[in-house]
């Protein structure tokens, strides 16, 4: 009986040893087959390959000027509305002009009397009958009066609102009967012209990549109004300055907003060619500046670029299905593909190894990428 209960313990350590044995061997073998899928051999290869920066900026005319008054007065019409063209020169309102005529009006009169006087009192002065100084006097007053006279008729004169500029009436003009206020700091602007012919964008480019923009550089840009179709530009002005003039610590501006900012921008202005004059003042421009370009690059996958303390490396396939570890130099870096400048030649086999990241480290890792992107407007 003793020796039957040996036999069945030992039996059964048996089986939980070849049970063991045998999900060892599984999920080994199960870790390999994960291993192996998440590499692929690729071909080095040559092909077009172009570096962009990515910027958001906003399509305004290239020239364009807000018409005010030089004078305070109500506007008493409008000659012009939304999206009329205009030529300089063109009268594009009328003010009300009752009060400057009445004071144009005094203002003659009293040159008229200022002269008669001066002419009497140089009478006398040159048969003696009045001094010098009364002459003086009589001349000066006649002077004033003129020059009240020109300031009153130029008043008038700005009665009469003209276009400083050839272009399209952008946006509502004022209506007859608002007061039309004059002023340095805040007057009141009667209506917009712009020249619609020639457009530009006002783009944001991140500190970590205005050094690749550069004047003459094309780009390529869409606009949410005009799905799937792509428009073309080039940069024609880099700012020697952030948006907010942070480095100014003079500014009290610049100092409120550089402590509430994190990234800093550069504005970069780029010519915009639409012919089909599609495009409208305000609309958002999402734009991609080409910053380096070649047609037939060497290259692989970044996917299969690897680095180390000794630099960037890839891990070569051999031919007898043997790895080495092949450091290279590398160029231009686009979305998928990185230029291999030397240590590889067309036909060379690298491999592509994929880790795979669990769901925690997959969800920070996009949250961290869409945090980036494009700058706010």
């Amino acid at each position: 009986m003793r020796r039957k209960k040996t036999y069945t313990t030992v039996a059964v350590v048996v089986i939980l040893l070849l049970a063991l044995f045998g999900g060892y061997k599984y999920f080994s073998g199960s870790d390999k087959e994960k291993n192996a899928a998440s590499a692929e051999i690729t071909e080095v290869k040559r092909m077009q390959i172009k570096s962009v920066v990515s910027a958001t900026g906003t399509i305004r005319p290239v020239d364009s000027v807000e018409v005010s008054s030089k004078i305070t007065a109500r506007i008493k019409s409008v000659l012009v509305k939304e999206n009329d063209k205009v030529k300089a020169g063109q009268t594009v309102a009328v003010l009300d002009g009752k009060d400057y005529e009445a004071s144009n009006d005094q203002a003659a009169f009293k040159v008229v009397n200022a002269k008669s006087k001066y002419d009497r009192v140089a009478y006398l002065n040159s048969i003696g009958a009045k001094s010098q100084e009364e002459l003086e006097d009589a001349r000066y007053t006649y002077d004033a009066a003129a020059s009240s006279l020109e300031k009153t008729q130029s008043d008038l004169s700005e009665t009469i609102i003209t276009a400083p500029m050839d272009g399209v009436v952008v946006g509502e003009p004022k209506s007859a009967g608002t007061m039309a206020v004059q002023g340095n700091s805040n007057p009141t602007v009667i209506l917009t012209i712009a020249d619609m012919s020639k457009k530009q964008i006002l783009a944001k480019v991140d500190e970590t990549d205005i050094g690749s923009v550069k004047v003459g550089q094309n780009a390529t840009f869409t606009v949410d109004t005009y799905t799937g179709k792509t428009f073309t530009a080039r940069v024609s002005k880099i700012s020697q300055t952030d948006v907010t003039n942070s480095w100014n610590t003079n500014s009290s501006s610049s100092s409120s907003s550089s402590t509430s900012a994190s990234v800093v921008y550069y504005y970069v202005v780029l010519d915009v060619d639409d012919p089909e004059n599609l495009l409208l003042p305000a609309m958002t421009a999402r734009v991609d500046i080409v910053t380096s370009e070649k047609d037939s690059a060497l290259v692989v996958p970044i996917s299969a670029l690897k680095t180390d303390t000794k630099g960037s490396y890839v891990i070569l396939n051999l031919p007898d299905g043997t790895k080495e570890n092949r450091y290279v130099s590398t160029g231009i870096y686009s979305d998928e593909y990185v230029e291999i400048e030397s240590g590889l030649t067309d036909g060379d086999k690298v491999v592509i190894t994929y880790k795979a990241k669990s769901s925690t480290a997959a969800n920070s890792s996009g949250q961290k990428r869409g945090g980036m992107g494009r700058p706010p407007m």
